[in-house]
């Protein structure tokens, strides 16, 4: 099995980079565990506290069981991943069953912050993107998906995106064994990539 990181800031285009790579890899070979799904169940807490949760530091994963269930996969075992709503800040009852195939890609804006994940990617990639784009996805993802407003977002943004990115995410970029400029919309680095795993499988 070959497992691959992909990180990148919030708003970098990481999902449209997984989804390239699924669609030039071969069918059916792909897992995706996604690093949101990990976050700490926060459902019990009121409105006011939910607000103020930082999403984009470090604390905010259970990466216990991320890397549990990584090593289950690696081991040929099946896996319920969480699921995760935004809207309640909290682990919905529903799971979704991941099973072991060739490649397995760990998504998140985390990933490479946590020594012990980090350690199990044979591929590192990091999604790059200009501040001003990647605002502009947030933007329109929290406001259609999380239902925020702008107002929101963008106190959001300043309060807690933005100063993670520049403490945790940014730095884990050295980290990377490829990075991809200008986010999901450089083809030709995605690409390449693809190319890089399928090589990589090749040698198993």
């Amino acid at each position: 099995m070959l497992i691959i990181g992909i990180a990148g800031g919030s708003g970098s285009g990481k999902t449209t980079v997984v989804n390239r790579i699924i669609e030039l890899l071969p069918r059916n070979s792909v897992s995706v565990i996604v690093q949101d799904s990990y976050y700490w169940d926060n459902g019990h807490l009121p409105p006011k506290e939910k607000k103020k949760i930082n999403f984009d530091h470090p604390d905010s994963i259970e990466w216990g069981l991320l890397i549990r269930h990584i090593d289950q996969l690696m081991e040929g075992h099946a896996i319920e991943m969480p699921t995760y709503s935004y809207v309640d800040c909290a682990r919905l009852k529903e799971t979704i069953r991941i099973e072991p195939k060739e490649v397995t890609i760990v998504e998140g804006i985390l990933i490479f912050t946590n020594p012990e994940l980090r350690g199990r990617f044979d591929v590192k990639t990091f999604v790059d993107a200009d501040d001003d784009d990647r605002l502009s996805r947030i933007m329109r993802r929290d406001i259609i998906e999380r239902g925020r407003d702008v107002q929101d977002v963008l106190r959001h943004y300043y309060t807690f995106v933005k100063p993670m990115h520049l403490q945790f995410i940014e730095p884990s970029k050295r980290y990377a064994d490829i990075i991809v400029p200008q986010g999901g919309e450089n083809l030709v680095a995605i690409d390449i990539l693809a190319s890089k795993v399928k090589t990589r499988l090749s040698e198993f």
